[in-house]
């Protein structure tokens, strides 16, 4: 499974962390938060891929920081500058089966699911 940490409220321009913990798998291909906010469509934010190859949704470059331990066993997003069209609740997926090696940011690619974190930012 994938568990997910560190949701909160913070203020505009402010900062969080996000974990996710990753269990289970015994093969693992990409791994990547993704987030939704009401009346949209769920959409990638960071993801990393197997040989440490890093892709950002362009609105958080150079905000938001995606990383992972030595083990990929946890996922981790750090997000700074925050602003309010960042509110949304925020998802960590894993691909087990290689699909999202063509659409790295493409949610459909993603097989497994956390339960989501809310990050709400105030103005």
């Amino acid at each position: 499974p994938l568990v997910e940490s560190g949701g909160g409220s913070v203020q505009s321009g402010g900062s969080l962390r996000l974990s996710c913990g990753v269990s289970g798998y015994t093969r693992l291909y990409f791994l990547g938060w993704f987030r939704q906010a009401p009346g949209k469509e769920r959409e990638a934010v960071a993801t990393i891929g197997p040989y440490n190859d890093y892709y950002y949704q362009p609105a958080v470059k150079g905000r938001f920081t995606v990383s992972q331990d030595n083990a990929r066993s946890t996922l981790y997003l750090q997000m700074t500058s925050l602003k309010p069209d960042d509110s949304a609740m925020y998802y960590c997926a894993s691909d087990t089966t290689g699909a999202a090696r063509y659409s790295p940011l493409d949610p459909r690619q993603y097989n497994a699911w956390g339960q989501g974190t809310q990050v709400t930012v105030n103005s």
